[in-house]
């Protein structure tokens, strides 16, 4: 668990469930492919300094749940870790470019969430309500 980060000017913890799919959610994230996209997804994010808190490859979709630093927007974590993948899997395993034809690994879309711990939207809605009363204090 990566605890409460700090950058220059700022104190974050950024945490994203993402979720996306290869093109024409074929079913080839099995076995061998699956154990190197997770290989691929750690190296990845030892690479861009993010954490992998939990991840799952079933065959037609991935999850992620990321911890991530703040200079990254999830739109551009999602295109480091697919761009990445895909250039990998296809010279780890030649064949899945014969399942999936137009040279794209994965569709364009994905699903994101930002997430907290104990943080939820109701606590973070009555934070802001009562901070003109100052009974809450938030220390960074």
């Amino acid at each position: 668990m990566c605890p409460v980060q700090r950058a220059k000017h700022a104190v974050y913890d950024l945490k994203y469930h993402f979720v996306w799919v290869p093109k024409y959610r074929k079913l080839i994230l099995q076995g061998p492919v699956a154990q190197s996209l997770q290989e691929v997804f750690q190296g990845v994010s030892e690479r861009y300094e993010m954490e992998i808190d939990t991840m799952e490859v079933l065959p037609d979709h991935v999850h992620l749940f990321l911890y991530v630093p703040l200079r990254y927007s999830p739109s551009r974590v999602v295109r480091i870790l697919k761009s990445v993948s895909a250039r990998e899997l296809f010279r780890r395993h030649p064949k899945l470019r014969e399942q999936l034809w137009g040279g794209k690994l994965w569709s364009n879309g994905y699903f994101v969430r930002s997430v907290g711990d104990e943080v939820t939207a109701a606590v973070i809605r009555r934070y802001i309500k009562l901070q003109h009363q100052d009974q809450l204090r938030f220390e960074l």
